[in-house]
């Protein structure tokens, strides 16, 4: 069992979920880039009063670990990262690359990454969390709605090109190495695979309904299970 955290920062290691009888709920949406996760996140964050957490999670671990934001958002769901990183580290941060492979490797950082996601999920309120390996990090939570999103490729590349301010041609590209960043963050350091509907309760392709709407069907999703 992982540790989780009590409302003082301490970690508490004898949990024991399976005693919970009313656990706030918990969602956890993997999506594919420009498939309107985080959009929808939102929606079911203000409709059933949970906390969102998105880059949120980014901010936590920087402040319980002492490292600067910035690492954390330059590694965001990113395996292999600090591989190319090293090489500019010591004249942006001032620091030797030992102590960067010692302190501040991707294993860290994901596990820094997890111990935020569990003390955010600690604090009793419930919550929607975007990526970041999050149902795997809340396995043992007994509470979790573990969804995926995707969408068909021509609606994604129109709404990354639309908030990246870029080409529709500049948006492929950034889709596609959106997906394989992911999709090896993923692999790497949880169970299964990125994607595959056996790893979630609920698989959904917002190109059908739309974002709105499959925010809504979501939510009847969430009141089907909470009348059972």
């Amino acid at each position: 069992m992982h540790n989780f955290f009590d409302n003082n920062g301490l970690p508490i290691s004898d949990i024991n979920f399976e005693h919970l009888d009313k656990a706030p709920l918990v969602i956890n949406i993997g999506r594919q880039l420009g498939s309107g996760g985080r959009t929808i996140g939102k929606i079911l964050a203000r409709e059933l009063g949970l906390d969102y957490y998105d880059k949120e999670i980014l901010d936590i671990a920087a402040r319980e670990s002492g490292f600067c934001t910035e690492i954390f958002e330059r590694s965001d769901e990113h395996k292999g990262f600090f591989q190319s990183f090293f090489g500019n580290v010591v004249p942006i941060f001032g620091h030797t690359t030992e102590f960067y492979q010692s302190q501040v490797s991707d294993e860290n950082l994901f596990r820094l990454q997890s111990d935020a996601i569990r003390k955010a999920v600690a604090q009793g309120h419930g919550g929607v969390f975007i990526g970041r390996c999050a149902d795997y990090v809340l396995r043992d939570y007994p509470n979790c709605l573990n969804i995926f999103l995707s969408a068909n490729r021509e609606d994604r590349i129109a709404l990354i090109a639309q908030r990246q301010h870029v080409s529709e041609a500049e948006a492929a590209k950034l889709m596609q190495r959106g997906d394989e960043r992911r999709a090896s963050y993923y692999n790497y350091y949880a169970t299964g695979s990125w994607g595959a509907a056996s790893n979630y309760h609920l698989c959904l392709n917002t190109s059908k309904l739309g974002l709105e709407p499959t925010a809504q069907l979501i939510l009847q999703y969430v009141k089907a299970l909470c009348q059972q």
